[in-house]
């Protein structure tokens, strides 16, 4: 007999633990506290630079990540967005700055509703967001800071068209595509441009 997909039921924190009928001395926030509070490691880094932008581009920031989703975020207007997270500084020893760089390959989408991937590999966002933390202190680094993040915004048609490397792409390079970077608060509007840009692309390649 199959089993159906179970969508996850967003939490209060105040769940608790238990043994059958019997309540443990623990709940939900003390598990989200031990397992989740290093915000600088990479995973947890890259689950709050998702967050950040759901909160910037109001998508649907109420409800519950999905984590094997084919993109990571999706606006009310209905445009795909994938995010993408990388540091100066990590949260173990390390003697320089990490040198930046994101990965941008190409993947089969994954339906968690069937099980089956698709057959052609593709980026499934219609907008990428680079989100750098690039604050350089690692005394004061604050991760729910915005003001310690970069951000940068790029229709996917963009990333498509490079004749470079088509797995990752460099600071400068997203530099120069991007035109620099934008502000937390002006996400929205650069989120919107981008998605804007790619259905122009789109039109354009189908005459």
């Amino acid at each position: 007999m199959p089993f159906d997909r179970k969508l996850a039921a967003r939490k209060s924190g105040r769940e608790r633990f238990k043994d059958g009928s019997r309540e443990l001395g623990f709940d939900l926030l003390s598990f989200w506290q031990w397992s989740a509070s290093d915000l600088l490691s990479n995973a947890t880094r890259g689950i709050v630079a998702e967050y950040l932008v759901a909160r910037a581009l109001d998508a649907d920031p109420a409800g519950v990540r999905d984590e094997w989703a084919a993109y990571d975020l999706r606006t009310r207007e209905g445009v795909k967005v994938e995010v993408k997270s990388a540091a100066y500084l990590q949260s173990w020893y390390h003697e320089k700055l990490s040198q930046i760089s994101f990965v941008v390959s190409k993947t089969r989408a994954w339906d968690p509703s069937t099980n089956r991937m698709a057959e052609k590999a593709a980026r499934q966002a219609d907008v990428y967001v680079f989100a750098l933390l690039a604050h350089q202190d690692k005394q004061t680094v604050d991760p729910l800071d915005v003001s310690h993040w970069l951000f940068f915004v790029l229709p996917t048609s963009e990333l498509d068209r490079r004749t470079r490397s088509q797995h990752s792409i460099t600071l400068p390079t997203l530099r120069k595509l991007c035109d620099g970077s934008v502000a937390y608060h002006d996400l929205k509007a650069a989120v919107a441009e981008a998605a804007k840009r790619k259905r122009e692309s789109s039109a354009n390649s189908v005459v």
